[in-house]
């Protein structure tokens, strides 16, 4: 169940330099037709960085020609890493590799189809500045988008905080800047069904949130469509909270509570000599109810016990097949060792 309502830990700010470095983390997935207009705006963004710049795409098994571009990108610009995943394993986990393979002092988690404004950017910076270890975008709008879109988004954002954590900021997705420090300690969670928005606020640290307008796609199509989100929102759920089990045994009093009522009714029809089938509607209800209460429980509990199982197989988060310009695998201490990223290389 979700945490009640908690005031924010203090934290003192301590003011830092300007980055020497930032790195990009974009990951990507069937996004040929947005990479050239990516490619441009980013190269008239980084000139305008006073410290070094990479950028971190990571190719999600993509099927179109997305590696080739961004491959060729690579060729002609050493900022450009590229981490080419062995398949897709959804943008959490490409999201995950590419804050592996980043290696700057302030770290960028952008998606790759332009709607969030890189000028925002600068005031993250100025944030991380005064001391803020996460800064993370928060939509106050969200140009060219149906109404079903925002209404489901409002929806997740608030179901999500209610489930799950009160922390968990509403209105902000992916898009936020990490400090070195707090990438570390990210590094270090393991956990198989991830859900990096909640991971964040779990962690602590400074945290504060950049107000911004989204801006609408620039080409290609969302990669987060309704079944998505509503797969997104389960993961997160029974990652976070155990409050669906918790439901379960609540369904299952009120069908018991349910049964009791029939049993009272039928005493008294018995006995008050109301027309009724002798015991077919009691029996029939009741045991519907119950099988269905049992299948409810059975299935939300079978949920958490196949996340246990995927867990303890200790796999790898995700399989690297190959890497442009990227001269050595991240680092992990001891206790992340077992489950650390394994590459392949190819020819």
């Amino acid at each position: 169940m979700a945490t009640s309502p908690q005031k924010m830990t203090h934290h003192l700010l301590s003011p830092r330099p300007y980055p020497a470095k930032i790195s990009l983390v974009i990951p990507m997935y069937n996004e040929e037709a947005v990479v050239p207009m990516l490619r441009g705006e980013l190269e008239s963004f980084m000139p305008g960085l006073p410290c070094q710049a990479e950028i971190v795409l990571v190719n999600d098994g993509s099927s179109d020609a997305t590696l080739e571009h961004i491959a060729g990108w690579a060729a002609a610009d050493s900022r450009i890493k590229v981490v080419h995943l062995s398949r897709n394993f959804g943008h959490q986990l490409a999201a995950t590799a590419g804050l592996d393979y980043a290696t700057g002092d302030a770290i960028v988690l952008i998606d790759a189809d332009l709607q969030d404004p890189l000028a925002v950017i600068h005031e993250m910076v100025a944030r991380y500045r005064e001391g803020y270890d996460v800064v993370y975008g928060q939509r106050e709008a969200r140009v060219g988008e149906t109404r079903l879109k925002l209404a489901t988004a409002w929806f997740f954002y608030r179901f999500m905080r209610l489930l799950t954590q009160a922390q968990l900021p509403v209105d902000a997705g992916d898009f936020r800047l990490l400090s070195r420090q707090f990438r570390d300690g990210l590094a270090s969670m393991r956990e198989t069904h991830r859900f990096l928005r909640g991971m964040v606020a779990w962690a602590g640290f400074p945290q504060i949130a950049v107000r911004y307008r989204r801006r609408e796609r620039t080409a290609g199509e969302t990669k987060y469509p309704l079944r998505k989100m509503l797969r997104l929102a389960w993961t997160a759920v029974t990652s976070f909270s155990s409050l669906p089990l918790k439901l379960s045994f609540g369904f299952g009093l009120v069908v018991g509570l349910f049964g009791i009522e029939e049993a009272i009714r039928a005493v008294l029809s018995h006995f008050l000599g109301a027309e009724t089938v002798p015991g077919w509607v009691s029996l029939m209800v009741v045991t519907s109810l119950i099988g269905s209460a049992l299948l409810m429980s059975i299935s939300v509990l079978g949920e958490y016990v196949g996340k246990i199982y995927e867990q303890v197989k200790g796999r790898p988060l995700y399989l690297v097949a190959r890497t442009f310009n990227v001269e050595a695998r991240p680092g992990h201490d001891a206790a992340t060792a077992d489950h650390a990223p394994r590459e392949i290389h190819g020819d």
